[in-house]
């Protein structure tokens, strides 16, 4: 991590959500250092975190807190279409459309940004991975369905201006 910092480079990361609290000491022990923290931080409602839901999302939002009182970690909001999330979209003879992704996607997106804050925060296509579950086009358009509720300057964050800071892109 030291090395990393040094360079001038990040670490884009992807934990199991019970890996959070050990992110979040590395992350503390390597201040300068940018981390980006993958896929809604991990989260896994199957296999043998299937049907249990009130454990797993109290120490996934555990964790994710945690993680969150980093001031050099970004979080991707995205991954979801994976079926290691728990929903149904792959198996579905009709593809899940941007209203109903929205819907779903929501809790946990929002709780993303209550804890890291727009600024710390960016959407995350993950595709090809995601496309198991529906199109680019459906999920570009579900992050702008479920994003309305936020100001022009937070859509901005979690559209482009986070993902431009945190991988220091130039614009020109």
């Amino acid at each position: 991590g030291q090395v990393l910092a040094r360079m001038g480079l990040s670490l884009d990361t992807g934990v199991c959500f019970p890996q959070l609290p050990e992110l979040a000491a590395f992350a503390q022990a390597v201040p300068d250092l940018t981390i980006i923290l993958n896929h809604l931080g991990g989260l896994t409602r199957v296999g043998p975190y299937a049907n249990r839901d009130n454990e797993v999302l109290a120490t996934w939002r555990r964790g994710l807190a945690a993680v969150a009182a980093c001031p050099n970690v970004y979080l991707k909001l995205g991954g979801i279409g994976m079926p290691r999330l728990g929903f149904d979209w792959h198996t579905r003879q009709t593809p899940i459309g941007s209203d109903e992704l929205a819907v779903a996607m929501a809790p946990f997106m929002t709780y993303g940004i209550e804890q890291f804050g727009p600024e710390r925060c960016m959407f995350e296509s993950n595709f090809p991975p995601d496309k198991v579950s529906f199109s680019h086009h459906v999920l570009f358009n579900a992050f702008k369905r479920f994003s309305q509720a936020y100001s022009v300057a937070e859509r901005a964050a979690l559209l482009h201006d986070t993902a431009v800071e945190a991988y220091r892109v130039s614009d020109d």
